[in-house]
């Protein structure tokens, strides 16, 4: 099996890690959007997220990663529903992919060879309860990212066609990368990200010298390197199943609430998903850091993550969005 960069080797990008830490601590955050330089990280980032998700248990049997016998669905006619551990599932949806490849489709091979009606599972089976990764996310076919935005919602998949009439859970953690010189994300797609990262290309000597060092240690002996960075990696793996177990009993006044509220008002967020995405992740970003209750220095870390891609247009202010925020950040949490 071909090793991964360990996450906690990756080289500055401190905003894009903590980001994809939040996700990985409450994956009702709605996953995370890395937008920057070609080489940067960031697919090697979400790679190596997936050496510390901890393991789920699923049917053994099951296509959908079901928990238990009660959530595994009829037409997988299941007989044995023994479970085990595996490892987190983190699948990517490659550019290009079908629509039969993403939702499942009718099972051609048994239909040839024993003249069974029998549906094939897609990649949004595979990934239930677990991640889909999409590089170049801002590339994808319209029709591809219409089917994504409906599962996002629902968090079911349902199947209608060829005679075939299947359901099933699709619950998955959404992680998009992507240039935004090569093109724009479609502004609903854009909003269903819970989080936002902008990443550059380090401008500092040192860093982009470690940066070469650590990646051709790798390269040149990946399984040295891993066990360097072993040590690190179990660090941050702990504190990920600690803070997801503390994550319910992090205290939230209504004044951290009020602040919320105040802070995407000053922004002219649209809805309310920027408030309940900000509340989210600084909870996470709290019981990651063992505090006992959300504060204002939470909200003032995930500010730019939660809110940066739901802001309006203001073609009088020319400040990046976020600049914004952290200005209004500034003059609400003062």
């Amino acid at each position: 099996m071909k090793k991964s960069f360990p996450f906690s080797a990756i080289v500055g990008q401190e905003q894009m890690k903590l980001s994809m830490i939040l996700t990985a601590i409450d994956q009702r955050l709605g996953g995370v959007l890395v937008f920057g330089d070609r080489g940067t990280g960031k697919s090697t980032a979400v790679r190596a997220l997936a050496a510390l998700l901890p393991s789920i248990t699923v049917v053994r049997a099951c296509p959908v990663n079901s928990a238990g016998p009660q959530d595994c669905p009829d037409w997988a006619g299941i007989t044995c529903f023994e479970t085990e551990d595996r490892l987190t599932p983190v699948v990517d949806l490659p550019l290009g992919v079908t629509e039969d490849r993403v939702t499942g489709a009718l099972d051609i091979e048994r239909a040839l060879t024993r003249g069974e009606k029998a549906f094939q599972p897609g990649l949004l089976a595979q990934a239930n309860r677990g991640y889909l990764y999409i590089d170049e996310v801002n590339l994808l076919e319209d029709h591809i990212v219409d089917l994504l935005l409906d599962v996002a919602q629902s968090g079911e998949n349902v199947v209608e066609r060829e005679g075939l009439s299947i359901r099933h859970a699709a619950r998955f953690v959404l992680v998009g990368s992507g240039n935004p010189e090569e093109g724009e994300l479609r502004p609903q797609l854009l909003d269903r990200f819970g989080l936002l990262v902008e990443v550059r290309s380090p401008e500092s000597i040192d860093e982009r010298v470690e940066v070469i060092e650590r990646r051709d240690a790798f390269e040149t002996d990946p399984d040295r390197f891993a066990k360097k960075w072993a040590r690190e990696d179990r660090k941050i793996r702990d504190a990920i199943s600690t803070a997801r177990g503390a994550l319910g009993s992090v205290k939230v006044s209504r004044a951290v609430l009020r602040d919320c509220a105040r802070l995407c008002v000053e922004l002219g967020a649209d809805g309310l998903r920027g408030e309940l995405t900000l509340l989210r992740a600084g909870r996470a970003l709290a019981a990651y850091r063992g505090d006992p209750a959300l504060g204002r220095a939470h909200l003032r870390a995930v500010a730019p993550l939660a809110l940066s891609h739901r802001l309006r247009r203001d073609p009088m202010d020319e400040a990046g969005s976020s600049s914004r925020v952290l200005r209004a950040v500034d003059e609400v949490l003062a």
